[in-house]
């Protein structure tokens, strides 16, 4: 089984469809996920950039959110918490390549785990060439 790190980009779209693009490409690795094929992985920041596309960019009120955060958790992703050493690992990048250190955060932990990083963020995390950034259009 190879490992996938999927940014918050995809997973929001398993949690809350409403103006999201690429519903079914996003359905396809979670497909992949639940049958074995691939093992999702994220940084734990996941979680709070979810948090915060719920309530900015989504809008929902507390009530609306016990179903999108239940599915989160019940879902297959791997959520992986900061080491000191992926601490490092992501800050160099986020500073070689420019980019926010929440960004860097899943390059870090693709790098770490040898695993291909999908994104619908290619602008930004594409700009790495020691990860496999793909497009989730390409996956």
């Amino acid at each position: 089984m190879r490992n996938v790190v999927v940014d918050s980009s995809i997973i929001v779209k398993w949690i809350n469809t409403v103006d999201e693009e690429n519903l079914m490409l996003a359905d396809n690795v979670l497909k992949d996920a639940l049958e074995g094929k691939i093992q999702l992985l994220t940084p734990e920041l996941a979680k709070y950039e979810i948090g915060n596309v719920l309530l900015h960019s989504k809008k929902l009120s507390p009530g609306e959110t016990q179903i999108p955060f239940h599915t989160l958790f019940v879902s297959p992703i791997q959520f992986i918490s900061q080491s000191e050493e992926l601490a490092g690992e992501t800050y160099q990048i986020a500073f070689n390549l420019g980019l926010t250190y929440y960004d860097a955060s899943f390059l870090s932990l693709a790098r770490q785990y040898n695993a291909v990083l999908i994104t619908e963020n290619i602008k930004h995390q594409g700009k790495s060439k020691e990860v496999r950034v793909i497009s989730l259009k390409d996956y």
